[in-house]
């Protein structure tokens, strides 16, 4: 079993830029393929950056294309999403995740974060 940490959401403007990080504790963290995952209010779960166990491979939604990036630090246990451009509808609150390989299916995600706000005004 792995635990999570998400921390550096906040409130911005549009066109602002947040990194956000997830810390792990608890398994050995380079066995895991880990992702990003946002609710906004009122809507289903996204997935919306994933990263391999090696950090090589990375994959994004259409929604965040070109403006987020997923990266990891497997001697730190760490994984970030760094967030440019940000729009009023990136609103939500941000989970990291982790699944034992790699997946878009939120329910290949065994192990969440307790999420981090993040709020972008217009």
């Amino acid at each position: 079993q792995v635990q999570l940490v998400e921390s550096g959401g906040g409130l911005v403007q549009a066109g602002d830029s947040l990194r956000l990080s997830c810390a792990a504790s608890g398994g050995t963290f380079s066995y895991y393929a880990m992702g990003w995952i946002r609710r906004a209010p009122g809507e289903e779960g996204e997935l919306i950056a994933r990263i391999s166990e090696s950090g090589r491979t990375t994959y994004y939604a259409d929604s965040v294309k070109g403006r987020f990036a997923i990266s990891r630090d497997n001697s730190r246990n760490m994984v970030y999403l760094q967030m440019n451009s940000l729009k009023p509808e990136d609103t939500a609150i941000y989970y990291c995740a982790a699944s034992r390989g790699l997946s878009s299916l939120l329910r290949d995600y065994d192990y969440w974060g307790q999420g981090t706000q993040v709020t972008v005004s217009s």
